[in-house]
C-alpha cells in the first residue's frame, strides 16, 4: 500500500484540492482515502485502475465532509472558494492572474458536474475515460461536457470583449 500512496497521493490530493480549494481539508480528505482504501482494499475488484478507484474513494470523502457542513452551517463553501482564489499565487503578471481569476470564476458559476468536469480535466489532468469512471458517466458524456464547457466559457470572454 506504501507504494500506491506513493504513486497516487499527488493525483489524490490534486483531485481533493480542484473540489475543497482547501489545502488543509485536501490534506485530511486525502488521508481519510487512503485509510478508506486500505481497509477495503479486497473489495477492489480491478474493474477500474488504481487511480479512477482512489479517486471515487475521494469523492465520496468529500460528498461525506460536504453535506457535514451543510448540516453545520459553519461555513459557505462558495464564499471559500471565492476568497481562496485570490489566495492562490498563479502567476506573477498581475494582468494574467486577473485573467485567471476571471476565468476560475465563470468556471464557479457553472453547474457542479460541469465544473467538476473541468476541475478533473484541467487541474488533475485525468483522461476523460478516468473523468467519466469517477463522476459514474461515460467517456463521450466527459469530453461533451468539457467541450460544450470551453464554447459556454469562450462565448462569454468574447461577449465581456464586446
Amino acid at each position: 500500500m506504501e507504494q500506491i500512496y506513493q504513486k497516487y497521493s499527488k493525483i489524490v490530493y490534486k483531485y481533493l484540492l480542484s473540489l475543497t480549494n482547501n489545502k488543509e481539508v485536501s490534506e485530511e480528505l486525502m488521508q481519510e482515502t487512503f485509510y478508506s482504501a486500505i481497509k477495503n482494499i479486497h473489495k477492489f475488484r480491478q474493474e477500474c485502475s488504481v487511480k479512477t478507484w482512489l479517486c471515487k474513494i475521494a469523492k465520496n470523502k468529500w460528498i461525506d465532509y460536504y453535506k457535514r457542513i451543510k448540516k453545520k452551517n459553519e461555513i459557505n463553501i462558495d464564499e471559500i472558494n471565492e476568497k481562496l482564489l485570490f489566495e492562490y499565487s498563479f502567476e506573477d503578471n498581475y494582468e494574467n492572474k486577473e485573467q485567471v481569476i476571471d476565468l476560475y470564476k465563470k468556471i464557479h458559476k457553472l453547474d457542479e458536474k460541469t465544473r467538476e468536469v473541468i476541475y478533473l480535466r484541467i487541474r488533475s489532468e485525468f483522461s476523460f475515460k478516468e473523468i467519466g469512471a469517477i463522476v459514474g458517466k461515460s467517456e463521450e458524456w466527459a469530453r461533451i461536457t468539457f467541450y460544450r464547457a470551453k464554447l459556454k466559457l469562450k462565448e462569454e470572454f468574447d461577449n465581456e470583449k464586446k
